[in-house]
């Protein structure tokens, strides 16, 4: 490594660690900018988790970014990715999260700005699927959107987001709604260039899971009948597909023993 290799990373390692600096003189004018380093890191958090801030308050917010950075420094090359771990580090700090809904809220509002920036593909329709011939449907998956995601919610935070849809900093906070404990699922994705989201409530978010994990047909109708019966399992199945594709969440389908369509 050249000395000027060297003394370029010293000088990161000072600025984003806090790394000791030669002279007394050059750590004094390093504090500001370590001091910028995280302020530009807090802000990012901030403009990724719109609605955490307004929950949270902004000491408690401040407080909660600046224990996050400490446990996990920027390693991206896009400012627009930091904070992908911040739901898993408020999971495990009681002392910064007040309640369990707000990481909840956190991971709603991750998945929305991760499915803005996932690939493009198109979804497929209804047609596509009438299309498929009555002994191909057992064998049948579903592909999903690149956007697609499903997560696992133990509290009903939705409202709370759409309350704070359209407010701006440093507007009065509207009264939110008090979080009810409820296990469902939240499916998130993108049509086209607008985030979408849909609460799933049990057991449609079970049927929904295995076919994004790429559960064939059957397998959907197998699950379906151990929890609503054998007789409702491939109606109510096939109901919740036809919304899924209505709602535009799967790109192509093929088949379970021959590939893709």
């Amino acid at each position: 490594m050249s000395a000027l290799a060297a003394q370029q990373r010293q000088l990161k390692q000072a600025i984003v660690r806090g790394d000791d600096a030669p002279g007394a003189a050059v750590s004094g004018r390093l504090h500001i900018y370590r001091q910028a380093y995280a302020a530009r890191l807090v802000a990012a958090l901030r403009d990724n988790f719109g609605a955490l801030p307004q929950v949270l308050g902004d000491d408690a917010f401040d407080a909660l970014a600046r224990a996050y950075i400490e446990a996990y420094p920027s390693r991206k090359p896009s400012i627009r990715w930091f904070g992908d771990q911040l739901t898993a580090f408020m999971a495990s700090r009681d002392d910064l999260v007040p309640h369990a809904a707000i990481t909840d809220l956190a991971r709603m509002e991750w998945a929305l700005r991760a499915a803005f920036d996932a690939a493009d593909a198109n979804p497929i329709d209804v047609a596509a699927l009438a299309a498929v011939a009555a002994d191909a449907w057992p064998a049948l998956v579903l592909v999903p959107l690149p956007s697609v995601q499903l997560l696992d919610m133990g509290w009903c935070v939705e409202p709370i987001w759409r309350a704070l849809q359209g407010v701006a900093v440093g507007d009065e906070r509207p009264e939110l709604p008090e979080p009810e404990a409820f296990e469902h699922g939240l499916v998130v994705w993108r049509s086209g260039l607008a985030t979408r989201w849909r609460s799933l409530a049990p057991p449609t978010s079970a049927w929904l899971r295995a076919a994004i994990d790429g559960a064939p047909f059957a397998a959907l109708c197998t699950l379906a009948a151990e929890q609503v019966g054998a007789s409702q399992a491939a109606p109510q199945v096939a109901a919740a597909l036809r919304g899924w594709v209505d709602d535009g969440l799967f790109s192509a389908w093929r088949s379970a023993t021959t590939g893709p369509a």
